[in-house]
């Protein structure tokens, strides 16, 4: 016993674990580390690192695209803003000569106001504008899948979506400056005219038509001839005040045939006024829902193409927020604590669990107190 009590004393010394004199650093080491020959180096505890380090990058990544992106939040309320007129900007191009077109509005108010006075027409050859692999229905690509600007996903084959575009996006490209595009010089000869530019018109429900020369109101003059009517129509840009050409409308880049002389183009949309607010640069614009209409009409129905508006008493605003930066530091630090926590339970549970099978293997062989010797059998 005096011999064990010796050598414990000089090989198993608490000093032993203790810091060194000599070495400054671990002197003012708050938690001394243990020998190596103490300490036992496993591949289950390698394997849990590697593993919480990469689900931690996961992590850490996710929240900050999260915290870059930040968060929508949709509120609706009673417009209380109050102002008698709005302005409406057009681009379309139509498959007849600007001296046979006609172009009005016939608002709730009873006043009628000339639009092809105050808008501006150029003559334009079709054929520069679309052709047949980009013809496509309301709202819908070649395939008649519906376009929402989400992207679609050859397994999904979702067909809804409000875009990848965020508020801080739509924000900083309506600050550019807005110009219309220039109509491009025509080739051969013009057989289509472009009516584009911005007019005010009273902000109650109207209709907004394109009509063929002496038709749709009791006027002097020549009628046109039946045979020249094609209201085949491309539409680029249709909104409602500002005029903000980078903000997607739903019927921006809309191509819609006619397939006979007498044919009647409707839109009925709903105008609703938005405001979206990023930061302190908010951004006052109108949004609408639109559904179509068309079909052939006899010779006593007037063609042409109508959009009959409406103006929604609500007010939308869609603000982004974003958390700050202590917010999105303690975060992090949470999701770094609790990859760390989850990775030492982990390891524990799995060194548990591989010594308790271990022990009930060895239970399963009896040895005897000496062991067995190898070579011979019992």
């Amino acid at each position: 016993m005096n011999g064990y009590d010796s050598y414990e004393k000089q090989h198993m010394d608490e000093d032993a674990f203790g810091a060194k004199a000599g070495s400054i650093v671990s002197a003012f080491d708050a938690f001394p580390k243990a020998k190596p020959q103490y300490v036992t180096h496993t591949s289950g505890g390698g394997k849990w690192t590697v593993a919480m380090a990469l689900l931690s990058a996961v992590l850490l990544w996710s929240e900050l695209g999260r915290w870059w992106r930040g968060a929508e939040a949709h509120t609706f309320a009673v417009e209380k803003g109050v102002s008698r007129s709005m302005q409406i900007n057009l681009d379309v191009v139509v498959r007849m000569r600007c001296a046979d077109l006609h172009v009005n509005v016939q608002d709730a108010a009873g006043d009628r106001i000339l639009a092809a006075t105050m808008l501006q027409r150029d003559p334009t050859a079709w054929h520069q504008w679309v052709d047949g692999a980009g013809i496509h229905r309301l709202g819908r690509d070649k395939q008649g899948r519906l376009l929402t600007g989400e992207g679609f996903q050859a397994a999904a084959g979702h067909e809804e979506g409000f875009g990848e575009e965020h508020i801080h996006d739509i924000v900083a490209l309506g600050r550019k400056r807005a110009r219309w595009g220039k109509t491009p010089r025509v080739r051969g000869e013009p057989d289509s005219c472009r009516i584009f530019g911005s007019l005010d018109l009273n902000k109650v429900q109207g209709d907004f038509h394109i009509t063929a020369r002496g038709h749709g109101y009791m006027e002097f003059g020549e009628h046109l001839d039946h045979s020249a009517f094609n209201f085949s129509h491309i539409i680029s840009e249709l909104s409602f005040g500002a005029f903000y050409p980078s903000l997607v409308n739903p019927l921006d880049s809309t191509v819609n045939t006619a397939s006979s002389n007498f044919y009647k183009f409707q839109y009925f949309m709903s105008v609703v006024p938005t405001v979206y607010k990023h930061g302190s640069n908010p951004l006052f614009t109108n949004q609408y829902a639109v559904t179509e209409s068309s079909a052939a009409i006899s010779e006593r129905t007037i063609p042409g193409i109508f959009f009959k508006y409406d103006i929604e008493p609500i007010l939308l605003n869609v603000e982004e927020t974003r958390d700050g930066l202590l917010v999105f530091l303690i975060k992090i630090i949470n999701i770094i604590s609790g990859a760390l926590v989850a990775g030492h339970w982990g390891f524990t549970m799995t060194d548990w669990l591989k010594e308790v099978l271990g022990r009930r293997r060895r239970q399963g062989t009896t040895e005897g107190m000496l062991g067995k010797k190898p070579g011979y059998e019992e």
